[in-house]
């Protein structure tokens, strides 16, 4: 990756890695969860994962959903199922919420697998499954959440490499203990940009200056996300929203008087993913 001031590049021998271990992945497992930032359920999907999938079935999870509207993520999750036909689930790694459906949908999806297997004479088996998503949209703590009440190891699988290791977190699901990182191929700098207000793209991808300014243009958008960044910086009405306002706003000004745009810029960018400043979903839902 590289840094540049105005757009977000990924490079292709990355993208290639990844794919390759993500296929690999897929191929060993009955069902899949798929991880998405709440957010961004929209920006934070992957445009062909029907083709990577194949037929295999998928659950997916809109996490960090503390960090959201409840009302205006319901009208999402209505939406996604219905273009996607996958169960959605609403989650957020704090509190354990709706954890315990993973589990029972997981085994819904897995049933026609395994009375595959058992017609063809095979014993029923656990399901397997593995957790997937983009970077930083919360894979690994979801696997941690789901299997740390057991963390008995399976050991690896016929054909798995010795790395790959499963966890039985009940009789009868087995996790892969390693996410399927889907690699961030997008020509499309809006999408790449809001991945990059959540923090789903490395910092060393792009500079905070131009992306900070990026996320108040597209919530200079929406009256009612103005009204709230302007009441956290304490910016009055008339005052447009800009990282030169916000920083006369709080002081942060450079030897010389002039506005420290750059520390403004690293500070709303944290702000905004913490949740100190609101609940916001920056995609638009037609």
């Amino acid at each position: 990756m590289k840094k540049d001031k105005t757009h977000i590049h990924w490079y292709p021998g990355h993208i290639a890695k990844a794919e390759r271990l993500l296929k690999e992945k897929l191929n060993l497992v009955d069902v899949v969860i798929e991880v998405l930032d709440a957010r961004l359920p929209m920006s934070s999907s992957y445009n062909n994962i029907k083709k990577l999938l194949g037929d295999k079935p998928r659950l997916l999870l809109l996490n960090k959903s503390d960090l959201v509207n409840p009302e205006e993520i319901k009208k999402w999750v209505e939406y996604i199922e219905k273009v996607s036909g996958c169960p959605v689930l609403t989650i957020d790694t704090k509190t354990n919420r709706n954890f315990n459906v993973i589990e029972k949908l997981v085994l819904k999806l897995a049933e026609p697998r395994m009375q595959a297997l058992m017609a063809k004479g095979l014993l029923r088996r656990p399901a397997r499954v593995v957790v997937v998503g983009l970077p930083n949209v919360g894979k690994s703590s979801i696997i941690n959440k789901l299997t740390k009440s057991s963390k008995t190891k399976t050991g690896a699988k016929a054909g798995v490499t010795r790395q790959q290791q499963w966890v039985r977190i009940n009789p009868n699901i087995d996790l892969l203990d390693t996410p399927g990182i889907i690699p961030m191929r997008q020509e499309d700098q809006d999408r790449a940009q809001k991945l990059a207000f959540v923090n789903s793209v490395s910092e060393n991808a792009y500079s905070p200056e131009p992306v900070a300014k990026e996320l108040l243009e597209l919530i200079n958008k929406n009256e009612k996300y103005t009204k709230k960044f302007k009441e956290y910086y304490g910016l009055n009405d008339e005052t447009k929203l800009t990282t030169e306002n916000i920083s006369k706003s709080r002081n942060w000004i450079k030897t010389g008087g002039e506005p420290d745009t750059e520390r403004t810029a690293q500070y709303i960018l944290r702000d905004f993913r913490d949740g100190k400043i609101g609940k916001f979903i920056l995609d638009t839902l037609e």
